[in-house]
């Protein structure tokens, strides 16, 4: 029998486990093939809606689904944390038990590290995950007017466009609320530029202009002091807040770094088009683990995961596998409590942002509710 282990319960190994199973269901029917995907939480979380929960628009219940309500029955559900993946011996190890594999595709997504900034966790709020993004919103319900510093402490972090998208809507936020006339919005950026995109910078520096949103770029915050609130930066700059959200420092999952597969940041080396992880030839890797030079977004996720199960079958069909992926990405980019744009783009195509509208707004919200079908692979 061939065993197929999936090493990560997000969109990227859920969609991967449930595009498979179709390709190769006859061999699963007949006992040839097994898949397990081990995850170390029962339940999926829709992190996109992180941004909406600190603004009070979601609720912590609708980010949340059982793993077993989203993945194909045909595909074995173990929750136990990976340890180390022994790569020689073709082997995951848990916490509770060992799994051989065949076929390993990790999925295990990336994490925050704020703690790389000294005084970040004591001063700082964030919206990456579900406990920070509670204490935000928190935050954002006491907040009666100052200084609001949004931060970005290093790249690359999950979903590019959210620091833009925060400072957009907390414009609006505040001045459905009252308090935007005594309130100050700062945004920072690590590099020379506010985006690593020119043609999304071409968009919203007008638009942050316009809106009276204050920028600074070559701005890399390495302290924060707690009870000054200040950021102390490597450039020798200080800038005080009242509220500082910051989207902390981001590294690849723990169990890559502890298996020695990571770069110096944690990520897995992958073919960009074959999304093999380099020196491994049954081994493919996709969404936020891998050090491709794509956003690590949902979308992105959702495309490798169609490349890596359609090569997966081949290789089980004994076909040589010939899917590419081609640097695909769809985000949309929130511009106000009603207004968004989208941009797509591949590693051949630029992208080109339309122009924000309430009509993109709804497309998006009501993408939100309906995410946990594309989590099922359905749509």
């Amino acid at each position: 029998m061939k065993r197929i282990v999936i090493l990560g319960g997000g969109v990227a190994g859920t969609l991967t486990a449930n595009y498979l199973v179709p390709k190769i269901g006859e061999e699963i029917k007949k006992k040839e093939v097994e898949i397990t995907l081990i995850t170390e939480r029962p339940y999926q979380i829709y992190e996109p809606g992180y941004l909406y929960l600190i603004f009070n628009r979601l609720g912590e219940d609708e980010l949340k689904r059982d793993i077993k309500e989203l993945l194909d029955p045909n595909v074995k559900l173990v929750t136990d944390r990976a340890i180390r993946i022994d790569t020689e011996n073709q082997r995951v190890i848990c916490e509770n038990n060992d799994f051989d594999y065949d076929y390993l595709v990790i999925a295990t997504g990336s994490r925050i590290t704020p703690e790389e900034i000294p005084g970040l966790r004591d001063a700082g709020h964030w919206f990456y995950d579900m406990e920070g993004s509670v204490r935000l919103r928190s935050a954002l319900a006491n907040f009666r007017g100052g200084k609001i510093v949004v931060s970005v402490m290093g790249v690359p972090h999950k979903c590019p466009v959210a620091p833009i998208e925060v400072t957009f809507i907390l414009h609006d936020f505040l001045k459905r609320r009252g308090v935007r006339d005594r309130s100050q919005i700062v945004y920072t950026y690590p590099i020379n530029k506010i985006f690593i995109m020119d043609s999304v910078i071409e968009m919203i520096e007008p638009m942050f202009e316009e809106k009276g949103i204050e920028s600074r770029t070559f701005f890399n915050p390495i302290e924060i002091n707690p009870e000054e609130k200040k950021i102390i930066t490597l450039e020798g700059e200080t800038e005080d807040f009242d509220l500082l959200i910051a989207i902390p420092p981001h590294r690849g999952a723990r169990v890559i770094e502890d298996s020695g597969l990571g770069d110096r940041g944690g990520w897995v080396p992958t073919d960009r088009y074959t999304l093999r992880v380099q020196g491994y030839e049954n081994v493919y890797a996709l969404g936020d683990a891998t050090n491709l030079p794509v956003s690590k977004a949902g979308s992105v996720a959702h495309f490798q995961a169609e490349v890596v199960a359609e090569n997966l079958a081949a290789e089980i069909e004994g076909i040589e596998p010939t899917a590419m992926f081609n640097g695909k990405a769809f985000c949309f980019i929130e511009t106000g409590w009603e207004e968004a744009t989208y941009i797509w783009f591949d590693y051949f195509t630029p992208p080109q942002p339309v122009m924000p509208s309430k009509f993109v707004h709804f497309v998006k919200i009501a993408y939100n509710k309906a995410y946990w079908l594309t989590a099922r692979g359905l749509l």
